[in-house]
């Protein structure tokens, strides 16, 4: 019996050096609010791409017509289908926006004790040029994001 309870003792003496020395060794934890914050602002924000897509299409169209070397006709023609088409690339992709914040909001929950971000799950959203881009500590301020450039 002595000899279960020596070995027992000594085990549990074991774990905790060990422990004491995980703990000594360890370094200073830093969280990391990356992926909840691009999380929020996607859903936050993904909704005013949607409202904000007609003019962001429409500027989008002007400022491609401005640097073609077509014809009037061409220019005239391109107009209308341009604009629409411009329109409803942005309007999908605010709905991207959103479901991607959405999906990557519960792993924003999970990853912010540690030091450790999740890769963005929609890049053009961090990319791309928009009406709004203000970046502050607490929130990404991005919206009337242009998709299509």
């Amino acid at each position: 019996m002595r000899g279960v309870r020596s070995r027992r003792v000594s085990g549990i003496a074991g774990a905790l050096v060990a422990l004491l020395f995980a703990v000594v060794a360890a370094a200073p934890a830093q969280a990391s609010p990356e992926t909840l914050k691009r999380s929020v602002s996607n859903i936050l924000f993904g909704p005013f791409d949607i409202v904000f897509s007609p003019v962001v299409g429409g500027q989008t169209v002007y400022r491609n017509i401005q640097d073609i070397d077509d014809s009037m006709w061409v220019r005239v023609v391109y107009v209308v289908p341009g604009v629409v088409w411009n329109t409803t690339l942005e309007m999908g992709s605010g709905i991207i926006r959103c479901m991607t914040g959405l999906i990557e909001f519960v792993p924003g929950l999970g990853l912010l004790p540690f030091d450790a971000d999740l890769d963005v799950l929609f890049a053009p959203a961090e990319k791309a040029d928009a009406l709004v881009d203000e970046d502050t500590p607490v929130l990404n301020i991005k919206f009337g994001v242009n998709y299509v450039d």
